[in-house]
């Protein structure tokens, strides 16, 4: 590997991140962990419960979950079968609010006519929605890596930024990842040609601090500062339960247009398990509000 600005213990981090971030991106994978976050439930009362689910789908994706450890299945007795969360499962739920928050915060929202005023206004977004939209954004194969370089390096050029994400690939290779953080509003181009953070891409601190947490099997109440990310967040967990490692695909998000400027970080939402209808799920990907914004 050629020599990089990050240190193998953050290579090794990043890694677990990255990982982390595969596992839970396939969709409906955080909606049906939500429904099983209150207590264990059987295939037909998980069913009812996430009714926009189609037919068919609910199945195989809680036997994903199954091997990949986040839930288990329990046989109490012939035709009786529950599904819940696994330890590592009950770990994660203290994760989601962080990414709630930011997709909350940073993703446009659907616009609605006020029928009283005729106003456009945003229309509010189903938590668990928040959550998987985010996890779209930042999963894409070199993405969060691509991320994690500008915030260690600082503005960076193409070259130093292949040099550091993709050593073993030649360096035109870099630019279609480079064009997808920049349109999903996460980096930006300098006046000097260079790339760099956008605001939206300097508050996913937060997000990574919990993943990084989570995925090396520390609750978040012991995370010290992050050698990348500063200042970890400490929202209550449960205990240790040892690093977590995963793999699944998922197809890239259309490419979007960048987010405006921010300035202030949102303090994590307190989500609860009632919370995850809570809203109207959008259709996706939504259009482009006219204030512009990552898309979901």
């Amino acid at each position: 590997m050629a020599s990089t600005g990050l240190s193998r213990t953050t290579l090794n981090d990043l890694s677990r991140v990255t990982e982390s971030l595969q596992m839970l991106a396939p969709s409906w994978s955080v909606w049906v962990l939500m429904t099983l976050a209150s207590q264990p439930l059987r295939y037909t009362e998980a069913k009812s419960k996430l009714a926009l689910l189609a037919d068919g789908q609910l199945h195989p994706k809680l036997g994903k979950l199954v091997d990949a450890g986040l839930v288990e299945r329990t046989e109490h007795a012939p035709r009786h079968v529950t599904y819940g969360l696994t330890r590592r499962g009950a770990d994660l739920m203290p994760v989601l609010p962080v990414l709630a928050t930011w997709g909350d915060t940073h993703l446009e929202k659907p616009l609605v006519r006020n029928k009283a005023t005729g106003e456009l206004h945003p229309q509010p977004v189903a938590v668990a929605q928040n959550i998987e939209d985010t996890i779209a954004l930042i999963s894409p194969r070199h993405s969060t890596p691509l991320v994690w370089a500008l915030k260690a390096r600082g503005p960076a050029s193409a070259k130093a930024l292949a040099a550091e994400v993709m050593p073993t690939y030649s360096l035109s290779r870099v630019y279609p990842p480079l064009r997808r953080v920049i349109d999903d509003g996460l980096a930006e181009i300098t006046p000097a040609g260079d790339y760099q953070l956008s605001a939206s891409g300097r508050a996913l601190a937060p997000v990574y601090q919990a993943l990084s947490a989570w995925a090396a099997g520390h609750p978040l109440t012991e995370a010290a500062t992050h050698p990348v990310w500063g200042q970890a967040l400490t929202p209550p967990s449960s205990t240790r339960s040892g690093p977590w490692l995963t793999t699944q695909s998922r197809q890239p998000v259309p490419p979007a247009a960048p987010a405006p400027a921010q300035t202030a970080k949102a303090p994590a939402t307190r989500w609860q398990p009632g919370d995850l209808f809570s809203h109207p799920m959008p259709a996706r990907p939504l259009a482009i509000s006219p204030a512009g914004g990552p898309r979901r």
